[in-house]
This record gives structure tokens, C-alpha cells and sequence, in this order.
């Protein structure tokens, strides 16, 4: 890896929750964009935590070295087959074997004004 590799190891984004599509020609999502800057593929273990059930720990994503992939929590492919309820709360913990650089972005469009923001998680 090189001395120069931007980005943390550890990432929490603790505002989750994943709104319906609605019926807007932009579906509302939650997506998740990682920047890997290293020489290395990154190996990132996905934890969701919630408010009154057990987390889910058992996701696993990849991201290529020198790349960039964005990662849809309404697609349960990119959530190792777990489907995120929709309008429930949670948080969600990455850790990378390799420093990466975390993005956060929500549609929501269940009002007349559309809803968009993106947000970097916290990194340690």
C-alpha cells in the first residue's frame, strides 16, 4: 500500500433508513459509495445495527484497488442478501482492511419537493 493512500479504516454512518421508491421518475435509495485509493482490493465487513433487533453482521463488499463502487441498500445483492426494511432506522459500521473514503447518499421522495443528501460517515 502506499504511504500516500487516502482514507480510514473504520467508518460509521449512524442516520440509515431506506425510504420507499415512490413514484417520481427518480426511485428513492440509499446508497453507500466507496473510494478505494490503495494498491490493495479492499475486503469491507458491513454491520447494521438497530434499534430493537439483533444486527446483521454478515455482509461482506469488495472494491477493487485504484477504484470506486457504489453500493444500493435497496438491492439486496450488494447487502449479501439482506433485505433493509424500508422506513426503519439503523446505523451501519464498515471495516476495511485497507483505508477507503465513505460516502452516504439518500433520495427520498414521498414529498412534493424532492429529497436528496449525502453525507461522509464518521471515520476512525
Amino acid at each position: 500500500m502506499t504511504s500516500n493512500t487516502i482514507g480510514k479504516k473504520q467508518w460509521i454512518i449512524p442516520d440509515c433508513e431506506l425510504p420507499p421508491e415512490g413514484e417520481g421518475a427518480m426511485k428513492g435509495h440509499e446508497s453507500v459509495i466507496v473510494v478505494n485509493d490503495s494498491d490493495t482490493d479492499a475486503v469491507i465487513q458491513v454491520k447494521l445495527y438497530f434499534t430493537d433487533r439483533d444486527s446483521v453482521k454478515d455482509i461482506q463488499w469488495h472494491v477493487g484497488s485504484d477504484r470506486v463502487r457504489c453500493f444500493r441498500m435497496n438491492n439486496p445483492d450488494d447487502m449479501g442478501g439482506f433485505i433493509v426494511p424500508l422506513e426503519t432506522q439503523y446505523a451501519m459500521k464498515l471495516s476495511s482492511n485497507v483505508p477507503i473514503v465513505v460516502q452516504y447518499g439518500r433520495l427520498d421522495n414521498r414529498q412534493v419537493n424532492l429529497a436528496y443528501y449525502t453525507t461522509l460517515g464518521y471515520a476512525e
